[in-house]
This record gives structure tokens, C-alpha cells and sequence, in this order.
């Protein structure tokens, strides 16, 4: 099992973070994982995304043209990363950052209400593991326990008190997720 995954959006929608949680996560299950940010010097409001590997095997190299899955969380990032999804392939964007949905037939797009439901449910804090839950549903490369004790790890103490609603979103992330007709 090896899967090649792209996440990109705006800096501050914790795209770097979801990365670093799926990157912890695989380490705890023993995989080899890879994990490389890239951002403009804005961070919160600019562009942002992060390239992870999760594998099996090891890991001939952390730089990437063509992914198995890319997650998209605004116009831009479709617009950049959806070309570069590999035939087979899987795309998932949340709509509320999308006014021109995915148009490739040769890949797998789904979308999420993520940002809808995080604001419904009052957890936007949570926006990313809405998300993150719609990745394990269509591709579980890693545990729900093995992201739960990554985001124990990578969530200051002082906010592991967050650690159940961030739980509740990941399983509602679980649910939303829709295949694109």
C-alpha cells in the first residue's frame, strides 16, 4: 500500500496540519510516511499545501508530479492540483471554496460540506478534521486510534480538552463525504 496525497488551500484552513496528523498517524502504525510543507511567506490567507506520503515500503523520494489523491480547499488549488491527479485517481474539494466544480471523467471526485457543517455544528476550529474523516472513509491508510493519538501529539496540552470534538468531527467527515454523480 503506498498513496501519494496532495492537500491544498488557504493558510489558516490547517491544510499543513492535516498533513502533519496523517504523517504522525502512519508513523505510529510503522509505515514510512513522508511529510513536506510548502507555503508563500503569508501563511493565514495565502496558499498553502502540503505533499504526504504514506507506504508500506520505503519511500523512493518525497518530491512528486502526479498524486493518488489530492484534497482541494479552494478554486486555486483545484485549478492547480486537479490536472495533476494520476488516471484512477481521487479528488476531493470541499464545495463552499469551489465556484467551478472538477470536470476530469478519469478520476474519482467527491465532494464535502465541510466548511457548512463545521459552521452548523459550531466546531470550525474542526474545519480540517471534517475533511481529514472524508479521506479515512474513502482511503483508511491509517486507524481513527492512530490519528487520534497523532493529534494528542501534535495539539498543544493545553488544548487536548478539544481532543473529543475533534473525534466527533472526523467521524462526521466519515458520513458527508459524497461522490460526485
Amino acid at each position: 500500500m503506498k498513496q501519494e496525497i496532495i492537500i491544498a488551500g488557504f493558510g489558516g484552513q490547517g491544510v499543513l496540519s492535516m498533513g502533519k496528523i496523517l504523517a504522525y498517524a502512519g508513523l505510529m502504525e510503522g509505515k514510512e510516511v513522508t511529510w513536506m510543507p510548502a507555503y508563500g511567506p503569508e501563511q493565514r490567507g495565502g496558499t498553502a499545501n502540503v505533499t504526504v506520503i504514506v507506504s508500506d515500503e520505503r519511500i523512493s523520494s518525497p518530491i512528486l508530479s502526479s498524486y493518488d489523491t489530492a484534497i482541494v480547499l479552494n478554486q486555486p488549488s483545484l485549478d492547480k492540483f486537479q490536472p495533476k491527479v494520476k488516471p484512477g485517481g481521487t479528488l476531493i474539494y470541499d464545495n463552499f471554496g469551489i465556484l467551478n466544480p472538477p470536470t476530469r471523467e478519469d478520476i474519482a471526485a467527491h465532494h464535502i460540506t465541510a466548511m457548512e457543517t463545521a459552521a452548523e455544528m459550531k466546531m470550525m476550529k474542526c474545519f480540517n478534521m471534517f475533511v481529514l474523516g472524508g479521506l479515512l472513509k474513502l482511503h483508511p491508510i491509517v486507524s481513527l486510534e492512530s490519528v487520534m493519538k497523532a493529534l494528542k501529539k501534535s495539539l498543544p496540552e493545553r488544548h487536548h480538552h478539544l481532543l473529543p470534538m475533534n473525534e466527533q468531527a472526523i467521524l462526521k467527515g466519515m458520513e458527508i463525504i459524497q461522490k460526485d454523480e
